[in-house]
């Protein structure tokens, strides 16, 4: 058990660094969406380096980070396993499932917008950008409040929140929409 704290602490790196790329790449969809939309050459230039940024921070930090973390998560659960035995651990699990649905969704529009498939709006994005921010708010209460018996009000009052963010951004793009006639 020396090297737990190694390994906790290299877990807890790459899981900061696979949230900085979910945080970014929706950020650069919305700028490339935006760019499809502009006439030529804007949109070509600007579609082709926004492709090139994408792809590097999904697959030089993104993807080798999710990897990197989920090992050390694994790790970690092999080295204390009685976690697997605590309830916030399995609502923890949760989350961490719903993060990686996420990122695998996430794939999915980064595939289509490599290939120049727009399906998806700018503000869908940047809605979409706030998904694992939910869920990083989510596990971190969890991990803190794990003993805390008010940890399940935590999860409430984040999902709550959630809620009130869409609705708030629902009420900003109605503004945005009428500030544009």
């Amino acid at each position: 058990m020396d090297y737990y704290n190694y390994i906790k602490a290299l877990h807890l790196i790459f899981v900061i660094t696979w949230f900085a790329g979910l945080f970014y790449i929706p950020r650069l969809f919305v700028y490339q969406i935006e760019a499809f939309h502009k006439p030529s050459p804007d949109k070509e230039i600007l579609g082709k380096q926004l492709k090139i940024m994408a792809k590097r921070l999904w697959y030089i930090i993104t993807w080798p980070s999710a990897i990197l973390a989920t090992i050390f998560a694994i790790w970690l659960l092999i080295l204390v396993p009685s976690w697997l035995q605590q309830s916030w651990m399995h609502v923890k699990l949760i989350f961490v499932v719903l993060l990686i649905l996420y990122h695998l969704k996430t794939q999915v529009y980064f595939t289509q917008l490599q290939n120049d498939v727009v399906k998806k709006t700018s503000g869908f994005m940047r809605l979409w950008n706030e998904g694992a921010t939910f869920i990083l708010f989510a596990v971190v209460f969890l991990v803190i409040l794990r003993s805390a018996i008010n940890w399940v009000f935590g999860v409430v009052g984040i999902l709550i929140l959630g809620i009130l963010l869409m609705l708030g951004f629902k009420m900003y793009k109605r503004i945005r929409e009428k500030k544009g006639e």
